[in-house]
């Protein structure tokens, strides 16, 4: 049995939106199913609160090299 979609709004910086818009539809829908399951994940783990999530994604983000320098760079980039 397929759950039916529901749509719903999340605000982002218009460099983010430009670049989702003038993506393919392919690209689009991956990223839906990537944006779903990152969400299911945060909002569905009751062990840690949503603040700890988000530190230890940064962390890691961090480990890997993405330093706040690196994401000001992408950022503007896009």
């Amino acid at each position: 049995m397929a759950i039916a979609d529901t749509t719903i709004s999340i605000s982002v910086d218009a460099a983010t939106a430009q670049a989702y818009n003038q993506a393919p539809t392919e690209d689009q829908k991956k990223i839906q199913i990537l944006l779903r399951l990152r969400m299911r994940e945060l909002l569905n783990t009751s062990t840690s609160s949503l603040s700890q999530l988000m530190d230890e994604i940064g962390a890691r983000a961090e480990a890997r090299g993405l330093t706040p320098e690196v994401l000001e760079t992408l950022l503007r980039d896009e």
